[in-house]
């Protein structure tokens, strides 16, 4: 679905890789069934092929039902005047050069010390597609940041009720809740922070092969580029970046200091892993609408830590449509085609217990 609105300001957004994505600030529009303010551009390519200045009226597409994109811009109403817009030659958050390296499509922020990576790394170990940390989400991590209590995700494990009280907006209660949901985070399984790490190409599913593969995160540690490409479902590219991350002296004293906080780092039979493994697999999944209890990316995590596929479109092969708030076309196209629909709960049952599972 399209609608076109206006385009406030373009803006970039730092990861926690460092890459600097370009976004449109939009005039809210309603689209694909949700309010869109804001919309991705991508790249650098992307927004001189498109050519879209802030003050244009611009043509906004939910792709696929999922992320808002600006499509380009309606010349005949372009305002007198306008520029093209130019990608920063600093980063917005910390000043230091962002670099875009012949070949690549994407700019990085040269500073790894960017309080926006700090940032996006530690909500990336918290979220639930790593530890998991229910209360640790963006707002509370650059609070925790902006105090000094945050630098890494060892720093996590130091966070005491004392601590935290003193903040703003955040009473005994709930730093309770926080310590305590942190303290339980000390005992996920090893797949779960190696994806936490936020090692390039390392996912759910690297993960659990390296987690079932050696006896200890130390093993992974230490283990030679072929050891690791002889783990199935690890390739050279795999293998290089882990290499590469662990090679870093900071990576290296972090890792460390994890260990010491009580985080699990040992490895997983495979027998165990293999039971969550196969209960989704050969099964193909298509997403639509807003989760409440997971991101998309991290249902996707959870459905490929299974197993199974998740696509793009319905077709007659898909598996299951899991439908959340405000779904878009693909719930009409799954009972068109007579694809079963799932709701959050009947989603999460199946993540528990697999297609035949009992419940």
């Amino acid at each position: 679905e399209e609608r076109t609105t206006l385009l406030r300001d373009i803006m970039v957004s730092i990861g926690r890789t460092g890459r600097a994505t370009p976004f449109a600030q939009l005039e809210p529009v309603f689209v694909g069934g949700v309010t869109v303010a804001q919309a991705t551009l991508h790249n650098e390519d992307d927004l001189k092929r498109k050519d879209v200045r802030p003050g244009d009226t611009v043509i906004v597409r939910r792709a696929g039902d999922v992320i808002p994109e600006v499509v380009g811009p309606v010349l005949a109403k372009r305002p007198p005047g306008t520029k093209p817009w130019r990608f920063p030659k600093k980063c917005p958050v910390c000043r230091q050069p962002l670099v875009r390296v012949e070949g690549e499509a994407n700019h990085h922020c040269v500073n790894v010390d960017c309080p926006a990576q700090r940032v996006q790394r530690l909500v990336h170990w918290a979220s639930r597609g790593a530890l998991d940390i229910e209360g640790l989400g963006e707002e509370r991590v650059r609070q925790f940041v902006d105090a000094g209590l945050l630098n890494d995700a060892a720093d996590v494990y130091d966070l005491t009720v004392e601590r935290l009280v003193p903040l703003e907006r955040i009473g005994e209660r709930s730093a309770r809740l926080l310590v305590d949901a942190i303290a339980a985070s000390r005992d996920k399984p090893l797949w779960r922070v190696l994806v936490g790490l936020g090692i390039n190409h390392v996912g759910p599913t690297a993960a659990q092969a390296l987690a079932r593969s050696f006896p200890d995160l130390d093993a992974i540690v230490h283990a030679s580029e072929d050891a690791l490409v002889a783990v199935e479902g690890v390739g050279p590219t795999i293998a290089q970046s882990i290499r590469s991350w662990f090679s870093i002296e900071r990576n290296a004293r972090m890792v460390a200091r994890l260990r010491d906080a009580g985080v699990n780092t040992r490895g997983e039979p495979a027998q165990e892993v293999a039971a969550v493994d196969a209960t989704l697999s050969g099964l193909t999944f298509v997403l639509t609408g807003t989760l409440s209890r997971r991101t998309r990316d991290e249902a996707a995590a959870e459905i490929a830590a299974r197993g199974g596929k998740v696509t793009g479109s319905v077709s007659k092969k898909t598996s299951y449509v899991v439908a959340g708030d405000s779904p878009g076309s693909k719930l009409a196209k799954a009972e068109q085609l007579g694809v079963p629909v799932l709701d959050e709960d009947a989603f999460e049952t199946l993540l528990a217990h697999g297609p035949s599972g009992e419940v």
